[in-house]
């Protein structure tokens, strides 16, 4: 008879992973990383439990969208005063591009408490190789393959 693992706590090593966002696709690379901070990409998944890795995202600024959504897709929010503001993703894209990565890899990951741990694991960068976790000494990692 065969235990079923459970990993606690502390226990699973948490590697770090560097990707390169340029000419990727939104969804594609954001369901990608999503997996990787859950640690469903590992054979010692928990659900209960954080095992995901680490994750550096840098050229985010260079991100694509397929089709129309460019100027159809609106990102919308409340600001406390009647009616709600929007954006068109052309806009958003020009004034703060790694929200719209963030955004959407935050929707993708489970609605509970583990989330907000999650999400804190994902480094987004505009710039090319610019950011400060050059002494973690992040693997590079291909996403959003067809």
């Amino acid at each position: 008879m065969s235990k079923t693992f459970m990993a606690k706590p502390g226990e699973v090593p948490q590697n770090w992973y560097i990707a390169d966002g340029t000419g990727k696709v939104v969804g594609r690379l954001a369901s990608d990383i999503a997996m990787i901070l859950m640690g469903k990409n590992k054979p010692t998944y928990t659900p209960n439990v954080d095992t995901g890795d680490f994750v550096v995202v840098t050229n985010v600024d260079k991100i694509v969208f397929t089709g129309k959504k460019l100027d159809q897709k609106k990102y919308t929010w409340y600001t406390g005063f009647p009616g709600l503001r929007s954006e068109t993703a052309r806009v958003r894209q020009a004034q703060k591009p790694e929200t719209i990565l963030t955004e959407s890899v935050r929707r993708m990951l489970p609605k509970n408490k583990l989330a907000k741990k999650m999400l804190s694991k994902l480094k987004v960068y505009k710039s090319g190789e610019q950011h400060p976790h050059q002494a973690q000494n992040p693997q590079p990692i291909e996403l959003a393959v067809k």
